[in-house]
């Protein structure tokens, strides 16, 4: 039996959390290994819409472990606040199925203010980060000043994080022309929180390798998308972490090992959320169609979500990257009703046809998507759990994606019920 580590192929909002839901269910335990509150996961269950953006997506089974990882930054308020929301929802959640990894670094408010600050002071030049304080958090934990879960334990380390945070961002807020940060205020605020935190509080490396070694189904689920990796991604317009399935392993504690079969969640065409580089956008009457009935609004921000066609030139370079062995394609029903589709294949720059996606911003911005063109569909592939539900051309559309990619598909998602879902390999079982 495999493990599975579920990540977005594209700039994410490509249905993970339906699909990490669907598969859940074969897991054991389920972990979120990057990323933070600026993720957000719809899942629809029997007609219930639940939101999620901290909590991994299994949290809605009965039976199943949950795990914050290392590489998660988290803001505990937020994270309070999420496990209340779905607590009126009917959700319980505690120590019995939630789990956050000791080294898992806080979120504060001074890093919301910091992005903030940022973003308004960059004008045009803004990346169009969530303003959740994400990046700012990473920042502090690779220069080393973070405050971890274990921290709100002792009085004194606490203390003296503080000091050594306090000191780099009273510097900065100076420079911004912000007030100093209320120390007392900050520290109150973190003794408050910090029991409702704490009961979650677990060495994760280590149960981990012993759910492993017991042999437990390990889910691991990605955020965001593999364009907006750090290193990976449409650079500078991305997120703070590392969102391919090798962070898996550096995100849990468990080494690279433990990474068994890598799902790739692709939407049959392509959204992205923020400024940065679209080389298959829409802006014509097929872009609204995509964007209304898709909904494609931001789970977290509300932001509208820019639509556009397949681009297999980009996903085929994700696939790669992340080491993806199938995929699950979703938002198929969305097509219905198109006379006509098209599919990138290739980009032109400066007259030079290329077959990846250049590295440079400015090249970025410049390539021209080279299309081929298939036919649509009437028909309807909302609901549909078999093959044999789908149109023919609904059919071609999916094979021809396969073999532009060089990947095949391991699930298709017909709507965003859980269970209208196709398998076609089981991800556990490769």
């Amino acid at each position: 039996m495999a493990n599975v580590v579920v990540v977005g192929a594209q700039w994410g909002d490509e249905g993970k959390g339906k699909i990490v839901d669907w598969l859940s269910e074969r897991a054991d335990v389920i972990v979120r290994f990057q990323g933070g509150h600026n993720a957000g996961h719809t899942l629809v269950i029997d007609g219930t819409v639940y939101k999620l953006s901290l909590l991994p997506s299994g949290i809605l089974r009965d039976g199943k472990l949950g795990v914050i990882g290392n590489g998660v930054v988290l803001d505990p308020w937020s994270l309070m606040s999420e496990i209340e929301k779905i607590a009126g929802q009917g959700v319980t959640v505690g120590p019995h199925n939630l789990m956050i990894a000791e080294n898992t670094p806080l979120i504060l408010p001074v890093h919301q203010d910091l992005d903030q600050m940022r973003e308004e002071a960059a004008g045009k030049s803004k990346i169009g980060t969530t303003g959740r304080g994400i990046g700012p958090a990473y920042e502090d934990k690779v220069g080393r000043r973070s405050i971890r879960v274990a921290d709100l334990a002792d009085e004194t380390t606490l203390d003296d994080r503080l000091d050594r945070l306090l000191a780099h961002h009273d510097a900065l807020r100076k420079g911004l022309g912000a007030e100093a940060i209320d120390r007392a205020a900050l520290k109150a605020k973190l003794l408050e929180i910090a029991p409702s935190i704490l009961q979650f509080a677990a060495p994760v490396w280590k149960v981990l390798a012993e759910k492993r070694k017991a042999g437990n189904r390990i889910l691991f689920e990605g955020a965001q998308g593999a364009l907006l990796d750090v290193d990976f991604g449409t650079y500078p317009y991305v997120t703070s972490s590392n969102t391919l399935a090798g962070m898996a392993a550096t995100g849990s504690g468990m080494g690279p090992g433990s990474v068994g079969f890598v799902l790739g969640i692709v939407k049959a065409y392509t959204t992205r959320v923020g400024a940065g580089p679209f080389p298959c956008e829409l802006d014509d009457a097929v872009g609204v169609h995509l964007a209304t009935v898709g909904r494609e609004k931001g789970t977290v921000t509300g932001r509208d979500r820019r639509c556009g066609w397949f681009d297999s030139v980009l996903v085929r370079q994700t696939c790669t990257t992340s080491g993806v062995k199938g995929i699950a394609l979703t938002k198929l029903d969305v097509l219905d009703g198109l006379e006509e589709l098209k599919i990138c294949t290739g980009y032109k720059l400066d007259g030079e046809v290329l077959d990846h996606l250049p590295t440079a911003a400015a090249q970025q911005a410049r390539v021209e998507p080279i299309y081929e063109t298939m036919p649509g569909w009437q028909g309807s592939t909302v609901g549909a759990r078999t093959w044999a539900e789908l149109p023919a051309e609904a059919i071609k559309y999916v094979r021809r994606i396969e073999e532009l990619i060089g990947c095949p598909v391991a699930l298709l998602s017909t709507s965003p019920e859980r269970e209208d879902t196709i398998l076609v390999t089981d991800p556990f079982e490769d």
